[in-house]
């Protein structure tokens, strides 16, 4: 999980390996995304989906 303004750019770092985190599970394909026009609520959705609730909304209704 992530935050970009650019999700293309972003993914094609991802699948070029310049993430040493995520280089050794390439390569990456965009599942789910959410747009928010609101930084701040992104930023509290994201910390919702860390969270032991967040995780069993999204392994039920994102993926």
């Amino acid at each position: 999980m992530g935050m970009t303004a650019d999700l293309r750019r972003r993914l094609q770092e991802h699948n070029a390996g310049k993430s040493s985190h995520t280089a050794k599970l390439r390569p990456w394909r965009l599942e789910t995304y959410i747009a928010f026009s609101d930084r701040t609520r992104a930023e509290a959705f994201e910390r919702y989906l860390k969270s032991g609730s967040g995780h069993a909304f999204a392994s039920k209704r994102l993926w």
